[in-house]
């Protein structure tokens, strides 16, 4: 029997030569991967665009602000990772409140900041109850309860006052690095890695990933859907309310519209990372992934002087692009 080389060569079943490695990279069986591969091509666009100095600041400046987007990401994927329609629309207004209250309890004080955190935390745990409570005793969509709370939780931002600025040391540690490396990466690093511990060593994990796949068989099994899903919304808010501090300490201040632009990144990061938006498979390397390469192509948009409808649109093509190719892969 005549065996292929490395060399040769693959035939598939309709009779077509494809090249060896195209087809063992269509192969790639982690979802992840495309995320980076796509990040790593961007930045080299901005290499033969601008310079390898203007991209090595671009990549340092990714490893700050980009950070932003896997936090509000990680908060989602939990809450998508529970099911089919379950998403998290609140998480703009959950950054607002959580930041101008945190500042408020601070009053840029650094004495202050251990009960700041507590304040910011507190308002996680309340957001993520109160749009649960919406879901499963009102019966209401997760998507029109978490808009509509959303809301609320904005108005009460509103009420707030004025804003104050963080506490010195709060400031000094979101822009200081270690190594070279931004204190607030490593914070997304060690979450990162609290979170997948959580999911794949921990019994809640498979409860949430088997409630994704299929929540009547879970509860069949005798697994508590709604607590599981409950926890989940409430360590989405709870990380938008983290999230919503190192934005204030890293911009001087928290304000009312500093986390309007994260409703549809935090979902743009999930989906194009690789996470099922049927529930069941979540995939923390890929909202790194996903993450990185949106801040790289947003970069690149704000070159060309693309305003922020442009890059809505962008982002809402790539989410299409890639739910549309993850259906077509399962149909397959």
């Amino acid at each position: 029997m005549t065996q292929h080389t490395s060399s040769e060569p693959i035939v598939n079943e309709n009779g077509n030569a494809n090249v060896g490695a195209w087809t063992r990279l269509k192969s790639i069986q982690a979802p992840w991967a495309w995320s980076f591969v796509g990040a790593v091509l961007v930045w080299f666009a901005i290499v033969a665009i601008f310079g390898f100095g203007i991209a090595s600041n671009v990549a340092q400046t990714a490893l700050t602000y980009g950070v932003f987007m896997v936090l509000v990401g990680l908060g989602q994927m939990l809450v998508i990772t529970s099911g089919v329609g379950n998403i998290d629309l609140s998480v703009p207004s959950t950054i607002a409140l959580a930041g101008v209250v945190g500042m408020h309890v601070m009053r840029s004080a650094n004495a202050d900041i251990a009960l700041g955190i507590l304040a910011v935390l507190g308002i996680g745990i309340a957001v993520g109850v109160a749009n649960y409570a919406l879901i499963r005793l009102l019966r209401i969509p997760p998507i029109i309860a978490t808009l509509s709370s959303s809301f609320i939780i904005q108005s009460v931002a509103i009420t707030q006052g004025r804003q104050l600025p963080p506490p010195p040391a709060l400031g000094a540690f979101a822009t200081d690095r270690l190594l070279g490396v931004p204190y607030i990466a490593l914070v997304a690093l060690v979450l990162s890695f609290l979170l997948a511990v959580l999911l794949h060593r921990a019994v809640y994990g498979r409860r949430l990933s088997a409630i994704g796949q299929n929540s009547r068989a879970a509860w069949l099994a005798g697994v508590d859907v709604h607590r599981t899903r409950c926890l989940a919304y409430v360590m989405s808010s709870m990380i938008a309310a983290i999230t919503a501090l190192l934005l204030a300490a890293v911009s001087g201040g928290a304000s009312l519209d500093m986390g309007v632009e994260y409703m549809l990144i935090s979902i743009a990061v999930v989906v194009i990372g690789g996470t099922l938006v049927t529930g069941g498979k979540p995939t923390i390397t890929g909202v790194w992934g996903a993450s990185m390469f949106l801040f790289l192509t947003n970069a690149v948009l704000n070159a060309v002087g693309a305003d922020a409808g442009v890059r809505s649109i962008v982002y809402g093509v790539l989410i299409i692009a890639v739910t549309v190719a993850a259906g077509g892969k399962a149909m397959r």
